[in-house]
C-alpha cells in the first residue's frame, strides 16, 4: 500500500510540473524575471495572520524563493557552508538540503550575503550560483548532476546577480572588478552554459564593465530574440543564442541593481542615482548636514583630520552614522582605509586646503553621482541607440533597489520612504506619486498577483495596491521580521523570506 501512495505521490507531482515554466515562479522575480504572476495564480489579497498555512526557520541568506510543482527552493548560508534547500510547499517541510563544495566565503557588504543569487529551476532541474564557488545544479530530489566551478569575481558589495533560462540555455552575468592580465580592462563577461551537463555553449567578454548586481531578462520582441542586460553606465543587448552584441544606450549610474523588464513594444530600464537618489534634483542640506556631524571644531568645514570613527561619503543621510548603508563602504584595514579617504577627500576638495566647504560638497553632487533614469527603448536598433530609439526618459521616483513591474500599460515603482509611482508606458507621463503605509527602506521588489501589487518593506510591512490611473491601497499587513527580498507566489499562496523565516500566505 505505501508503495502505491508513493508512485501516485510521484505521479501527481510530476503531473504539476509538466506545465510550461510560465505557469512557475521559477526565477528571480517569476516568469521572465517580470514580477507578474500566471493569471490562474490565486493567493490572498488582503493577508492577515489567519492567512499562515505555515512558516519554517531558514539560515541567513538574500536569494529569492522560486517553486515549480509543490516544491520551493532557496539558498542560504550556515557556519560559513553554502546550502541548497527544499521545501514542501503545502507543509513548508524540509525535504531536502544540499552543501556547496568547500571553497573561500567571499567578502560582502554587511547589508548583502554570500547567498544572494537566486536559483533558477525548470521542469527536472534546479541551477545555483554562489559567487564563492560557482554554478551546480540538482535534480528536484536534490541529487548532484553537475558542478561548474566559477572563481570568485571581484565586488564591491558581492554577486547577487541570478542565472536566467532561454531555452536549453542558463545564461550568467559576471561583472567584474578585476582586471584582466596586465591591463585596465576587467574580467567582467556573460556564459552561456547547456542546462543538461554544465558545459559553455559561448562567453562574450565586457571589459569596460565593473561589478553590478541586475539580473538580465530575455525580450521577445517582433523582430527578434534579445539578451538585455543591465551593467554599469550602460544597458547593451545581445543575441541569447551567440552573445553577439546587437546595441547599447548609455547614461546610467555607476551602481545598476534592477531588472529590465519588458512590454508594449519596449524594455524599460532603471537606475538610481549613485546612493539610490531618485530624482534628478537632489536636496543637498541632508547630506551636509549628516557631514556636519564631523565637524568637531564647528569652523563650517569637515577637515581630514575630522575624517576619522565613522566617516565615509554620505549617500543616504537619512540613515544613521555607522549603518552600513549610509554612505560609500570603506576598507577596514587601517592602512587600506587611511588611503581610500585620502581620495575622497581630493574629489571634493578643489582648493586643495585639505577640507571640505559647503560649496565644494555641493557643486561635486551636482556633477558627479550621474542621473535617476527609467527608459523606453524600442525593437530593431544596432550599435548606440540612444538617439534613434529610445521612446522616453524620466528622471523622477527612480529607486535604487527595487525593479519596476510593467502591468497592463503602466509601470510601477517603490522606491525608500515608501513613495509609490505609476508611470504611463506609452508616453512616460507620472500618473501618482503617492506614499504607502509601509515606510522605511525598500529592496524587495513589487510584483503583481491575482491583479493586485503586493509590496513588501525592509520592516516587513506589506502594502497591496490596487493597479490603476489612481492610487488606491487596498491592505497593509506587519509580516513582524525584516523583509528584504522579493516575494514568490504560486496557486492560492504567497511567500515571503524574512531575515528568520520563510512564510506561506495561503488562501482560505
Amino acid at each position: 500500500m505505501k508503495k502505491l501512495i508513493s508512485s501516485f505521490t510521484i505521479f501527481l507531482y510530476f503531473t504539476c510540473i509538466e506545465r510550461s515554466d510560465a505557469e512557475h515562479w521559477d526565477q528571480f522575480r517569476g516568469p521572465n524575471g517580470s514580477g507578474i504572476a500566471n493569471k490562474s495564480f490565486n493567493p490572498p489579497i488582503k493577508i492577515h495572520s489567519k492567512n499562515i498555512a505555515w512558516k519554517t526557520n531558514i539560515p541567513e541568506g538574500l536569494s529569492s524563493p522560486v517553486i515549480f510543482g509543490k516544491r520551493i527552493f532557496l539558498t542560504g548560508i550556515k557556519q560559513n557552508k553554502l546550502l541548497t534547500l527544499c521545501f514542501d510547499t503545502h507543509s513548508g517541510k524540509i525535504l531536502w538540503e544540499r552543501v556547496a563544495p568547500q571553497a573561500p566565503i567571499e567578502k560582502v557588504h554587511t547589508t548583502s550575503s554570500p547567498a544572494a543569487s537566486t536559483p533558477l529551476v525548470d521542469s527536472e532541474q534546479i541551477y545555483v550560483y554562489f559567487g564563492s564557488y560557482g554554478l551546480l545544479c540538482y535534480d528536484h530530489n536534490g541529487m548532484k548532476k553537475w558542478q561548474i566551478p566559477i572563481p570568485t569575481p571581484k565586488s564591491r558589495y558581492g554577486m547577487s546577480t541570478s542565472p536566467i533560462s532561454y531555452k536549453n540555455t542558463l545564461i550568467l552575468v559576471i561583472d567584474n572588478d578585476g582586471n584582466l592580465p596586465g591591463s585596465r580592462l576587467s574580467q567582467s563577461k556573460i556564459i552561456a552554459f547547456n542546462k543538461d551537463d554544465g558545459k559553455a555553449k559561448w562567453t562574450i567578454s565586457r571589459p569596460h564593465h565593473r561589478s553590478g548586481w541586475s539580473t538580465p531578462t530575455i525580450w521577445n520582441n517582433r523582430k527578434n530574440d534579445e539578451l538585455i542586460v543591465l551593467g554599469n553606465e550602460r544597458v547593451r543587448s545581445y543575441d541569447p543564442s551567440t552573445g553577439t552584441e546587437k546595441w547599447f544606450v548609455g547614461g546610467f549610474s555607476r551602481e545598476t541593481i534592477a531588472v529590465p523588464v519588458v512590454g508594449n513594444g519596449h524594455v524599460y530600464i532603471s537606475s538610481a542615482q549613485l546612493g539610490g537618489g531618485a530624482d534628478k534634483q537632489i536636496d543637498p542640506d541632508p547630506f551636509w548636514k549628516a557631514l556636519s556631524k564631523f565637524d568637531t571644531n564647528d569652523d563650517g568645514k569637515v577637515s581630514r583630520t575630522e575624517m576619522i570613527g565613522d566617516f565615509t561619503y554620505p549617500l543616504r543621510p537619512e540613515l544613521p552614522l555607522g549603518h552600513p548603508g549610509f554612505g560609500i563602504p570603506l576598507p577596514k584595514e587601517p592602512n587600506r582605509r587611511k588611503e581610500r579617504i585620502d581620495g575622497i577627500l581630493r574629489w571634493i576638495d578643489t582648493n586643495r586646503d585639505d577640507a571640505w566647504t559647503r560649496d565644494e560638497f555641493v557643486n561635486h553632487m551636482k556633477f558627479k553621482r550621474g542621473r535617476p533614469l527609467l527608459l523606453a527603448i524600442r525593437a530593431g536598433g544596432t550599435g548606440n541607440v540612444e538617439e534613434s530609439h529610445v521612446s522616453w526618459e524620466l528622471n523622477r521616483s527612480i529607486p535604487e533597489i527595487p525593479s519596476p513591474v510593467f502591468y497592463e500599460n503602466k509601470i510601477y515603482l517603490v522606491r525608500n520612504g515608501g513613495i509609490f509611482a505609476a508611470i504611463d508606458a506609452v508616453s512616460g507621463k507620472q500618473l501618482y506619486r503617492e506614499r504607502v503605509s509601509g515606510s522605511g527602506q525598500y529592496s524587495a521588489s513589487p510584483i503583481v498577483a491575482n491583479k493586485h501589487l503586493y509590496l513588501v518593506s525592509e520592516r516587513g510591512q506589506v502594502s497591496v495596491i490596487e493597479p490603476g490611473k489612481t492610487f488606491s491601497q487596498i491592505h497593509e499587513y506587519d509580516i513582524g521580521e525584516p523583509v528584504f527580498v522579493t516575494p514568490a507566489v504560486d496557486e492560492s499562496s504567497i511567500y515571503f523570506r524574512s531575515n528568520k523565516h520563510l512564510w506561506a500566505f495561503r488562501k482560505q
